[in-house]
């Protein structure tokens, strides 16, 4: 399946809502399996301030991206990830990874790096990143709960997903895997992500995954 310009409110409006108040509500009345198992994960371990992505500066830089960056500070929050938030992290992430046709930066924008919107249908790690976090918020999911990380992967090549902060765990969503996974089960080296509380500003993460705790978490109802 592809989307093309103009049809991305269509595209979300098959997740998301008018309203956060709205959203919640389809994500408690969704019907999905009642007992969803949700693997607990070790939560990532975060460092000092470290130095902003350029693709995220030159992204808040332009002015129809301000309601992404200048937004208030927030306190730290993890999503209470119960059956049906799992359910509908997972069916987001599953598709836009089918609506969007990876392509370079250079080919898509004629630079070698450019965080934007994928309007066209066409996109690249991080373009599929603001997506699905612009989708999860619009869904209900708590922004500081959301935050773009910046890893390396299996080819030591730069990489960036979506880590979903949950009250069972960080886990990833990703444009290279249908599946969401615990972060320490993904093949990646995490180097930075976005603060909780503040999307502009970024913090340093440990570099190797850690063990996923051994607990399995089950919810069949909203906190």
């Amino acid at each position: 399946m592809r989307v093309h310009s103009g049809l991305f409110a269509l595209a979300a409006a098959l997740f998301c809502a008018a309203s956060p108040a709205l959203a919640e509500h389809r994500l408690r009345t969704a019907a999905i399996p009642r007992a969803a198992p949700l693997a607990a994960a070790a939560p990532m371990q975060t460092f000092a301030i470290t130095s902003t992505p350029f693709g995220w500066a030159d992204f808040c830089s332009r002015p129809g991206m301000k309601v992404d960056c200048d937004v208030p500070l927030l306190p730290a929050v993890s999503a209470a990830m119960t059956a049906r938030r799992w359910h509908a992290a997972d069916q987001i992430n599953r598709f836009v990874n089918d609506a969007i046709e990876p392509i370079s930066d250079l080919e898509n924008y004629g630079v070698e790096e450019y965080w934007g919107y994928p309007d066209n249908g066409k996109g690249d790690c991080e373009d599929y990143v603001l997506l699905k976090r612009r989708m999860l918020i619009q869904a209900g999911f708590p922004r500081q709960s959301l935050l773009i990380t910046i890893v390396r992967d299996e080819a030591d090549e730069g990489h960036a997903v979506l880590t979903l902060k949950t009250d069972a765990g960080d886990f990833i969503l990703d444009n290279k895997t249908a599946a969401l996974k615990a972060w320490s089960e993904t093949p990646y080296l995490f180097v930075k992500r976005q603060s909780e509380e503040n999307p502009n500003v970024w913090v340093a993460l440990r570099t190797r995954g850690a063990p996923p705790l051994s607990a399995a978490v089950t919810s069949t109802a909203d906190k």
